[in-house]
């Protein structure tokens, strides 16, 4: 028989997922899904996750979908005042109103102890663990099923890289303060969880440096599924080419603003000066918005699309320029699934088993970066060869099947140290 598995997250839940992170929660769903009976815990209304057709994709993986208190239609009100009340003092502060303590979270976790006391799942998998330690902190007091935290990259790398591109001495101050209450999190909350999960042997040295044990972190990767990505959709009617590709989620001082405005500023430039034919296309969540300023005639910026496959498969190249980050990249996986060429600064590779000049092209400073660009579309056997080399590497090492195993392991680990 299956062991049992009670999946829940915070945020990230959404089909067709449109950024990495909603990425990583459906296809981790999907791979424990193979080992395991998953009950999924729901703590997000339904137009936040898509549709009820979303609901209906989930269930098509999972034993049971149970719905939290606070996104039943009874708090439809409540939940439309906190979501008023999160934007609004996210751009006063940047930080949300109404976040984990309040009432909903609350009311939430109590329901969520009693749904772990009826249904006796043999592990609770805490998807998007870097934001779900005071859950963590507070089932560990409620029951004594064995807990995963599910990271998707070291949360307080990601906010400190920053610090070399603060724009201000109050944005370092800011800088340092968030990268210090995350560090301060991870170190309580790694020893406490059964397995904290990572997503790279780079973000597992750092949460096996906080364990109790090592055997407390396990690798558990980001991943693509092929399944998703066996049709190709034909080009979308503003794509001409030759043309390279930028996408991910942007909001204010973001990896993805900075990434695009150094490209912007400083790559394209160089490259036009070559190839002043070559158009830029920046795809994803909030780029309209954050790069609204920016108006050039070989810059298309979309905002968010209910697919990138239209733009990413019918361009010469997917570029990935970031400065700071954590994690890896689901854009130079879905690249490479597709059989596109990658551009990318090592923080942007990190963590990921390629190769520079056999399956990607690394460049860390501009020149070298457009020289990249240009050197692919000058050389199109190198660049399909280079596109197949990254596929390949996906198809063996990121795949869903590679997820399931990697799900295997811990949860054969958790169940050997049931007494």
């Amino acid at each position: 028989m299956k062991p049992k598995i009670l999946f829940t997250t915070p945020q990230n839940l959404h089909h067709p997922p449109f950024s990495g992170p909603t990425l990583r929660i459906e296809n981790s769903i999907k791979a424990l899904a193979r080992i395991a009976d998953v009950i999924l815990y729901v703590r997000l209304p339904t137009d936040a996750i898509g549709s009820d057709a979303a609901i209906d994709f989930y269930r098509s993986f999972c034993r049971e979908v149970i719905f939290a208190p606070s996104v039943m239609p009874a708090h439809a009100l409540f939940r439309f005042a906190r979501r008023a009340g999160n934007s609004v003092s996210g751009r006063i502060s940047r930080r949300p109103l109404f976040g984990v303590g309040g009432f909903a979270e609350v009311l939430d976790f109590r329901h969520l102890a009693q749904i772990i006391h009826h249904h006796q799942p043999d592990v609770i998998w805490l998807g998007y663990g870097n934001i779900s330690y005071p859950l963590l902190r507070y089932l560990k007091k409620q029951v004594d099923t064995p807990t995963v935290v599910d990271t998707d990259s070291v949360w307080s790398r990601f906010v400190l890289r920053e610090l070399p591109y603060a724009k201000s001495e109050a944005d370092r101050r800011r800088i340092q303060t968030e990268g210090q209450a995350k560090e301060f999190e991870e170190a309580w909350a790694t020893p406490l969880a059964d397995v904290t999960t990572a997503v790279s042997a780079v973000d597992a040295e750092y949460f096996r440096s906080l364990a109790r044990q090592p055997d407390q972190v396990q690798i558990f990767a980001n991943v693509i599924d092929p399944d998703s990505y066996a049709v190709l959709p034909p080009p979308d009617a503003l794509i001409k080419r030759p043309a390279v590709y930028l996408a991910g989620t942007f909001w204010p001082g973001s990896p993805m603003e900075d990434a695009a405005r150094w490209t912007i500023g400083q790559i394209m430039p160089a490259v036009w000066a070559r190839k002043p034919e070559i158009r830029l296309y920046i795809i994803g969540a909030g780029s309209d918005e954050v790069l609204k300023d920016i108006s050039h005639p070989q810059i298309t910026i979309t905002g968010r699309v209910h697919s990138v496959l239209p733009y990413l498969c019918h361009v010469d190249a997917s570029l990935v320029p970031l400065r700071f980050e954590s994690g890896t990249r689901f854009k130079i996986l879905e690249a490479g699934v597709c059989g596109v060429p990658v551009i990318s600064t090592h923080m942007g590779a990190e963590g990921l088993g390629v190769t520079h000049g056999r399956d990607i092209l690394i460049a860390d400073d501009e020149e070298a970066f457009a020289s990249a660009i240009c050197d692919l579309i000058d050389h199109p056997e190198r660049s399909s060869e280079m596109g197949r080399a990254l596929k390949a590497l996906v198809l063996s090492d990121y795949s869903i099947e590679t997820l399931a195993q990697q799900g295997q392991i811990i949860l054969d680990h958790l169940m050997s140290k049931k007494p």
